[in-house]
């Protein structure tokens, strides 16, 4: 556990420098940083729609390229890191088109996803009965590809799957609905708008919209407002501030403040007609626009460090960071305990087969044991009296979160999830680099290191699954274990052990025999009393033993009894020179310490063939011999 958590630490210690090697290379190629700032006058006024696209600001009317580059400047400064992310975003989404678009089937589908879900945006087609839709095909996609990137999910609702409902929400003719929640608490009321426009134009849709979405935002147009806003509110203790020369806020200020609900306010101040500009400097705004973040702590200066760019991703992850819920804690827990358990994969050594099987035990393991440790943390969550804990979690990381180094990680976050190969191909590398320096450290001290091809490790697991539910055939020749006690039969049957275990003294482990295992076996030339005499009672070897070994010259072989094997099957790992063994009475061996912990967790029984291990058992090879394990007998 502690070496793959050590290895997973690695590997984010690696993504983080090697996001640094990137950033080297960029700049020594072009002399730019992605922090570094644009000016708005050196770009094509392609790249200037683009921009403003990505932000949620309506060009539509602006045919001179100075105006529309003062509109990107009173929306906030462009940096290298967002022009380039702008770019390749609408790349991207060209290429989907609205293949993102949800088709809804009926009046259930509908209200499923749309009015009863009140986390989101929706924008819905509705083609009626026998008519052809507002939108063409190709508007439409492209109406999706504009809302897409704020959050905005779309869908068609055709009539002909549902009329009666169509009439009944008096949608007779073809129209665009819109719905947006319409309370700032969360899970609230939502309203649907209708297209009431003549335009059908994508531009004017889109502002429509936007004009809708940022009613639900507080807009501050007086000082006397702002200074009320900006005291300390318990209800509302994180604010976000715009302070810009706009009419509306940025289409990506206004979405985020539908996914933040209940947890971040989000404010805009215009300050076109502001009649008192002290006002602004006493609170620290003394540029515009500004996007300042007002917590209990102190105010933030959004847009200074790196990584922090005007659009709906970046804003979004940074503000996560700062405010998280309870389902982003999950699904982080979630990732990371995947990451660690596929760890598993290189670390494990042998047969590709074994590899996977001991991922697959891995990943369920560690998947159940979250689930079960998120139960009570939901739990504790809903108690009044853990709100101040709460709070003074949350202030911990807001301190944490407005660091740097912080803001580093974030960008690199941004930076791997817009380029999942990339992540996917360092991780494969540095598992193949861990497999390799685990092979180099147990090269010395394994003497099988792992040699079993896939088959052979197949066809061990295979019988040992064929005698862990038929183990009949271990029974005695004389039967005289069933005969002193007639309900082992029953005992057996009863597999698997779903019922109250037996109460037995566990005492008898001191009797088991445990001897040290070596690497190397016995020669063939030994003789057979002195192998036969070589049996392991209370741990310890018998005298005659050690004599017959001396003479032999050889090195010690496996007690009588003994079924000789190379893994242990509690914790599948190969057997290594000088460790302590022990076996059962059915003459299974395992690690001393594997099979300690196994019976002393009430499995009283053998892992490979169910035989109790507290009752002794007669071998064909041992009925010659005098000599016996001496164990404690459950009746």
């Amino acid at each position: 556990m502690w070496l793959k958590l050590f290895f997973l630490l690695l590997y984010f210690l690696v993504l983080f420098v090697l996001a640094r090697f990137f950033e080297a290379v960029v700049w020594y190629e072009t002399g730019m940083f992605a922090t570094q700032l644009v000016d708005p006058v050196s770009l094509s006024y392609k790249k200037l729609k683009t921009i403003l696209e990505c932000r949620g600001l309506g060009y539509s009317g602006l045919a001179e390229k100075k105006d529309v580059s003062e509109l990107l400047e009173k929306s906030g400064e462009l940096t290298q890191g967002e022009l380039y992310s702008a770019i390749k975003k609408e790349k991207e989404q060209t290429e989907a088109g609205d293949a993102s678009t949800t088709h809804f089937s009926g009046e259930m589908h509908f209200y499923e996803l749309v009015e009863d879900t009140k986390d989101g945006i929706w924008l819905v087609q509705v083609i009626a009965k026998n008519r052809e839709p507002l939108l063409s095909h190709s508007s439409w996609g492209k109406m999706v590809q504009k809302v897409s990137q704020f959050g905005i999910r779309t869908g068609t609702f055709n009539c002909s799957n549902d009329y009666r409902s169509c009439i009944r929400r008096g949608w007779q003719h073809s129209t665009l609905i819109m719905s947006v929640p319409q309370t700032s608490a969360s899970k609230g009321k939502v309203m649907l708008k209708e297209y009431d426009g003549r335009r059908i134009e994508t531009e004017h849709i889109f502002r429509w919209m936007t004009s809708h979405v940022a009613q639900r935002i507080k807009t501050l147009r007086e000082s006397e407002q702002l200074l009320e806003e900006w005291r300390t509110d318990p209800v509302h203790p994180v604010k976000m501030f715009l302070f810009a020369h706009l009419s509306t806020p940025p289409a990506f200020f206004s979405s985020l403040s539908v996914k933040f609900t209940g947890r971040i306010e989000f404010i805009f101040v215009d300050i076109r007609h502001w009649d008192n500009h002290s006002s602004l400097s006493e609170i620290g705004v003394t540029q515009s626009p500004a996007y300042i973040l007002k917590m209990p702590e102190g105010i933030y200066r959004y847009g200074n460090s790196t990584g922090e760019f005007l659009s709906l991703a970046a804003m979004d992850t940074f503000l996560r960071s700062l405010q998280p819920e309870v389902n982003d804690l999950f699904v982080l827990s979630l990732v990371l305990i995947n990451l660690l358990a596929w760890m598993d994969l290189f670390i494990t050594q042998g047969a590709t087969v074994k590899r996977f099987v001991v991922l697959i035990r891995t990943l369920g393991t560690y998947n159940s044991i979250l689930l079960v440790s998120w139960l009570p943390v939901l739990g504790l969550l809903q108690l009044p009296y853990l709100d101040t804990l709460y709070g003074y979690s949350l202030k911990l990381l807001r301190y944490a979160d407005t660091t740097s180094l912080a803001s580093l990680v974030r960008a690199d976050w941004t930076f791997y999830s817009s380029h999942p190969a990339l992540l996917l191909s360092t991780y494969l590398a540095h598992g193949l680099l861990v497999d390799y320096c685990e092979k180099k450290r147990r090269c010395g001290i394994r003497s099988q290191e792992d040699s079993n091809t896939n088959l052979e490790w197949l066809a061990s697991l295979w019988d040992w699954y064929t005698s862990y539910l038929l183990s009949f055939h271990h029974l005695p020749s004389d039967h005289s274990d069933w005969e002193e006690d007639p309900h082992f039969l029953l005992e057996r049957l009863a597999f698997p052990d779903l019922w109250l275990r037996p109460l037995v003294n566990p005492d008898y482990m001191e009797a088991l025999p445990t001897w040290s295992f070596r690497a190397e076996a016995a020669s063939d030339n030994m003789d057979p009393a002195a192998a036969t005499s070589f049996c392991c009672v209370h741990g310890n070897r018998r005298p005659a033993a050690d004599r017959a070994l001396g003479e032999a010259g050889s090195k010690p072989v496996w007690p009588c009894g003994m079924l000789q094997c190379s893994e242990c099957v509690v914790c599948l790992e190969n057997f290594v020179s000088e460790e302590l063994l022990m076996g059962l009475p059915c003459g299974h061996s395992f690690h001393q310490q594997c099979i300690v912990v196994w019976l002393a967790a009430g499995r009283h029984c053998c892992p490979v063939c169910r035989w109790p291990s507290y009752k002794k058992k007669q071998h064909r090879d041992a009925q010659s011999t005098s000599t016996h394990y001496t164990l404690q007998d459950s009746n």
